[in-house]
C-alpha cells in the first residue's frame, strides 16, 4: 500500500509537541504530497483542489479541542470545504472515560461540507503532557498510508 502520493493539508494544534508528532507520522504515511501545518498559521483550506484531503487534529483538554483548533474550525463556512475529503484525530490518555476531540473535529468539518474519509481517531499519550505511548507514531504512519489508499481507490 505504500507509495501513494496524496496531496493532502494535516492542520493541527499541539499542546507539548506529542499532536504534532503525530501529524508528521500522518503526513509520512500520506506520501510526498502531504504537508502539516499549525492551527494557529494562516490556512487557506479553500486553497487545496477539487479532491484533496484535509486532516484535522488536535489535544483533547477539557473534552474538546484546543482554542487555536476550535476557532479555526468555528470560522469554517458552510459548504467552504465542499468537494474536499476529509479525516480527524486527536491525542488522548488512554482512559475509560477521555472524551473526544476527534469527533468534534470531524463534525466540523462535515459541516462545512467535507467528506469524512474514515472514522475519527485517537492516538495514545502517557499522561497530560506525553509523551505517546509506544507504537503510536507508527500506527499513525500507518492511518495516513491507510487515508492515501482510500484516496487513490
Amino acid at each position: 500500500m505504500r507509495g501513494y502520493a496524496v496531496e493532502a493539508l494535516v492542520v493541527y494544534e499541539s499542546q507539548f509537541g506529542n499532536t504534532r508528532q503525530v501529524a508528521d507520522a500522518i503526513c509520512r504515511g500520506l506520501g510526498p504530497g502531504a504537508r502539516a501545518v499549525g492551527a494557529s498559521d494562516e490556512i487557506r483550506p479553500d486553497k487545496l483542489p477539487p479532491g484533496a484531503l484535509l486532516v484535522v487534529g488536535s489535544p483533547i483538554v477539557g473534552w474538546k479541542p484546543l482554542e487555536d483548533i476550535g476557532a479555526w474550525l468555528g470560522a469554517l463556512e458552510p459548504g467552504s470545504l465542499k468537494g474536499l475529503r476529509a479525516a480527524a484525530f486527536d491525542t488522548r490518555v488512554k482512559l475509560f472515560i477521555h472524551g473526544d476531540a476527534a469527533r468534534k473535529i470531524a463534525h466540523a468539518l462535515e459541516d462545512a461540507g467535507a467528506e469524512l474519509v474514515s472514522e475519527p481517531t485517537g492516538f495514545f499519550v502517557a499522561g497530560k503532557e506525553g509523551p505517546l505511548l509506544d507504537g503510536e507514531l507508527e500506527r499513525a504512519e500507518h492511518w495516513g498510508t491507510q487515508l492515501a489508499g482510500l484516496m487513490a481507490g
